[in-house]
């Protein structure tokens, strides 16, 4: 069970991710996609490419922080998850893999990292 502090942190790591991005010219196409096998944070559109963003946060960087919170297998279900996405969408863009770390107020966006 997720605690609802969890939650609104996540809620808010996501919101301020999609803000920061739309700051670097990316559009906002989607949040929170959901698929029985995993879920997508934000949905972007950076020029003609579709970007699948996942949006990490920890207050600490101890144990290595946000950015080495991506798992192998959160990898496999977030591109099971970006496939599906498009089918349901009937398009076929170029895509990109996107993390978007943050530690407490420190934002770091690594394009095409998986």
């Amino acid at each position: 069970m997720i605690s609802g502090k969890k939650t609104n942190s996540g809620q808010l790591a996501e919101q301020q991710a999609r803000e920061y991005l739309q700051r670097q010219g990316l559009s906002f196409v989607a949040s929170n996609v959901r698929f029985p096998f995993g879920e997508i944070d934000l949905v972007m559109q950076d020029q003609q490419s579709l970007v699948f963003v996942e949006v990490k946060y920890r207050q600490s960087t101890a144990f290595g922080g946000a950015i080495n919170a991506i798992s192998a297998k959160q990898i496999k279900r977030i591109r099971l998850s970006a496939n599906a996405y498009l089918q349901q969408q009937a398009i076929n863009p170029p895509c990109r893999f996107d993390l978007v770390a943050i530690n407490h107020n420190q934002i770091d966006w690594i394009k095409g990292c998986f």
